[in-house]
């Protein structure tokens, strides 16, 4: 079962935001709480709360236990940038950008992985004769043809006068 939980605006460009998000991101969501937790990033609290709220909703909404939780995935996308102007000399104006961000924090249960009953295993089929085949075709090297090579006549040494 899939958990979302998402921010839409946040005050904070997504490029730091996402630096948090990366580190987080293949935790554990009670190893995630402590890292963000203890992150000296204005980015993190964001990211904590989002998470938060993902794990509240899975508790209180789904019935499912936090142990049983796994982070899915953390996504971090640009949202609206609001655009504001400073003046600057000889009458001049230089835009700021002030740029915001959508965290989405996606939570699901973990894999329960069925252990396989006892059952009677059948013997394993021998290698057919022709599979022993293809392999000492494979192995033996090809033998390829030598070139032969005509070397030169070497000429006696002139001599030169002075």
């Amino acid at each position: 079962m899939l958990i979302i939980a998402e921010q839409k605006n946040q005050r904070q460009t997504a490029r730091k935001t996402r630096l948090v998000a990366e580190v987080v991101k293949k935790m554990s969501p009670e190893a995630a709480l402590k890292q963000l937790a203890a992150m000296d990033r204005r980015a993190s609290l964001a990211v904590l709360k989002v998470l938060r709220q993902a794990i509240a909703n899975a508790t209180n909404n789904h019935g499912l236990r936090f142990e049983d939780l796994v982070i899915a995935d953390i996504i971090v996308n640009e949202g609206p940038t609001y655009k504001r102007w400073r003046a600057v000399s000889r009458g001049r104006a230089h835009t700021i950008l002030k740029r915001t961000c959508h965290i989405r924090v996606e939570l699901k249960t973990k894999e329960v992985v069925a252990e396989p009953a006892a059952e009677v295993a059948e013997p394993a089929k021998e290698a057919t004769p022709k599979a022993a085949a293809v392999r000492e075709k494979k192995s033996a090297p090809k033998a390829t043809a030598k070139k032969s090579v005509a070397k030169k006549a070497v000429s006696a040494k002139k001599t030169v006068k002075n």
